[in-house]
């Protein structure tokens, strides 16, 4: 373990329970992981644990003020907010839509819109705080495996925080997202195969090569980084929780993070429940929302879990939902977001199908990415009209029906 790493924290291993100090292990539990097979979800992925009683005992009822005075700072794995890079990560937006629905009790729905990170992904929380211990670690390279987003992340607060970052990326990934990668100058490097061929090259990377690695739930950093959504949800809705919130998973890291932020907040006596959680999958693995698209996800333990233990649902929903619920986000709502974020708000809409949502329930949609992101994915649903002449009469007769 490189110097400069806090003191506050420990790590639990999510499979056997062991608890491990901060310079014993790095990523995975030794004891679980010895046995890990590439064709089956890792075990041995860490929890971060702070001594939340301390935290108590010393702020008291003025705890959660002093938390977002300081930034959280007492519930992040770094010693200063100094560390983390100048761009503007986090505090995204919660926007508060009341929806009438004849079927359904008047409630109200709010969209946390993460598009409006500094790379438009959810993934800016992650590798600001992966970024930022590694910095107070001295560590100048991180690698990392990604469909896009996690990379084009990395990649974006790499270079603003003047790090050497190595992007490993399955063939087929979005070539939005890889122009992104490469214009923060990153090195990327395209894997024959899929994500998951992408992550165990990586994983095998650091282990032979010592490189500082990013990948999701296999560095437990990038679950702190996640969470930091759950505070401001709080936060943003005046210190009161939401009914349900709907999150979209692959990986699960996302699900852990946003159960870990409402957890930390629980365990500190800020609140006394934690929401239902819905965590919305893909009906396919090969799944157009290829920011989901995970056939082994790397969280599957630790999100398990959490869904266990604090009652949370799951919903399946398909391609053809997805797109439907992209396109009702862009043209109702105003906002366009790539296909695993549209899942999230495909999942709300199955949801009402399914379930009587409360009257007056505030459900929140976490958008967790761009559409920018993905245009391909999309561009089925779009037709764009043929040219008029340049005269007036032309548009006239173009503009009929509005006029």
């Amino acid at each position: 373990m490189q110097s400069g790493s806090t003191d506050k924290i420990i790590f639990e291993c999510v499979n056997c329970g062991r608890h491990y100090s901060v310079t014993e292990v790095e990523y995975l539990c030794p004891a679980c992981s010895a046995q890990n097979t590439t064709d089956q979800p890792p075990e041995g992925v860490l929890k971060t644990i702070y001594d939340y009683e301390i935290l108590k005992n010393q702020y008291g009822t003025e705890l959660h003020n002093h938390l977002e005075k300081t930034g959280f700072i007492d519930l992040l794995p770094i010693n200063s907010r100094q560390s983390l890079s100048y761009l503007k990560v986090g505090n995204t937006p919660l926007y508060e839509i009341n929806i009438p629905e004849n079927r359904q009790p008047p409630h109200k729905l709010l969209f946390k819109d993460d598009s409006q990170n500094p790379t438009f992904s959810y993934k800016d929380r992650a590798s600001n705080l992966v970024s930022a211990v590694a910095k107070e670690r001295g560590i100048n390279t991180i690698i990392a495996a990604s469909t896009g987003n996690a990379g084009s992340s990395l990649a974006g607060i790499g270079a603003a925080q003047g790090q050497k970052i190595i992007i490993l990326v399955p063939e087929k990934a979005p070539i939005a997202k890889l122009v992104q990668i490469a214009m923060y100058g990153a090195e990327i490097i395209p894997v024959s195969g899929s994500y998951d061929d992408a992550f165990d090259l990586s994983v095998q990377a650091t282990a032979e090569l010592g490189i500082y690695n990013r990948n999701t739930a296999y560095n437990p950093f990038t679950i702190e980084g996640k969470k930091t959504a759950a505070y401001e949800i709080y936060s943003q809705m005046g210190k009161t929780l939401p009914d349900r919130v709907f999150i979209p998973v692959g990986d699960g890291c996302i699900i852990a993070g946003i159960y870990k932020g409402f957890e930390d907040l629980l365990k500190t006596g800020i609140i006394n429940h934690i929401p239902e959680i819905i965590s919305v999958r893909a009906e396919n693995p090969e799944t157009i929302a290829d920011s989901i698209s995970v056939k082994i996800p790397r969280n599957y333990y630790m999100s398990k879990q959490f869904l266990e233990k604090y009652k949370g649902k799951s919903i399946k929903v398909s391609d053809h939902s997805i797109l439907h619920a992209g396109s009702i986000l862009a043209a109702r709502f105003g906002l366009f977001a790539e296909p695993a974020a549209a899942a999230a708000y495909a999942g709300y809409l199955s949801y009402m199908e399914e379930y009587q949502l409360e009257k007056n329930s505030r459900n929140v949609v976490l958008l967790t990415g761009s559409g920018l992101k993905d245009i391909k994915a999309v561009s089925a649903l779009i037709k764009i009209p043929e040219s008029i002449e340049p005269d007036l009469a032309s548009l006239r007769k173009k503009l009929s029906r509005y006029i």
